[in-house]
């Protein structure tokens, strides 16, 4: 089975199966959005969801974080991987959102990246999931699963973030990010892939490959 026969058995099954897959972060707003992705970094959303109701209840808007604390905005985020990082980058993410963007997210992965604690993946999901971008974000999970698959042979997130945007259509882009975490996240997972229940395995090379000779047809 060649590359592109796995594109389309794979974009097929999950248009079919997954037509609605979305963020499992919670969030209200582009700022908040941009708020629980960079705490999501390293992080699972579960754990993210839980810390995000009293920051986005404290911080409604860009101006009132940048006015927030290093003590204030840790102590809301503490049990959280990371926080002395990511406290500051959202301090800093704010008050660059105010200077220089005018309190607005910017809709460019090119601007965003400018944000405080913003690198590629974050700046591909805010624009994907707030402004429709034809971007893919490449977490551990898409590159991951990508690989494991068959959709990539890159050794680089941006390798694979190539590949990934080269053979899915644009108008599909921001769904095929989520149907590789998704699938990642709860069936293809990193130490036990759930085969028996995987839906494209028929198009996984590495299912593929674990197949006895015998049993191929």
């Amino acid at each position: 089975m060649d590359r592109a026969e796995r594109y389309r058995g794979i974009t097929g099954w999950f248009s079919e199966n997954m037509p609605s897959a979305k963020s499992e972060l919670q969030y209200d707003s582009p700022f908040h959005l941009l708020i629980a992705v960079i705490l999501s970094a390293q992080c699972t959303d579960k754990r993210v969801n839980m810390h995000t109701p009293e920051l986005f209840r404290r911080f409604p808007l860009p101006e009132d974080l940048a006015a927030a604390s290093f003590d204030e905005v840790y102590g809301l985020i503490r049990s959280i991987s990371f926080p002395n990082n990511k406290a500051r980058h959202l301090i800093g993410m704010a008050r660059t959102l105010v200077s220089d963007f005018g309190s607005r997210v910017p809709e460019e992965p090119e601007k965003l990246v400018r944000l405080p604690g913003v690198g590629r993946k974050t700046a591909n999901v805010i624009a994907s999931v707030i402004y429709g971008k034809p971007v893919i974000a490449v977490d551990t999970h898409v590159f991951r699963v990508s690989r494991r698959i068959g959709l990539s042979d890159g050794k680089t997130v941006e390798a694979v973030e190539k590949d990934l945007t080269d053979n899915f259509p644009p108008e599909i882009r921001p769904e095929a990010h989520h149907w590789l975490i998704l699938h990642g996240r709860y069936v293809c997972t990193a130490r036990r892939p759930d085969c028996g229940r995987c839906g494209i395995s028929i198009w996984c090379r590495e299912y593929e490959h674990s197949i006895p000779k015998t049993e191929k047809r």
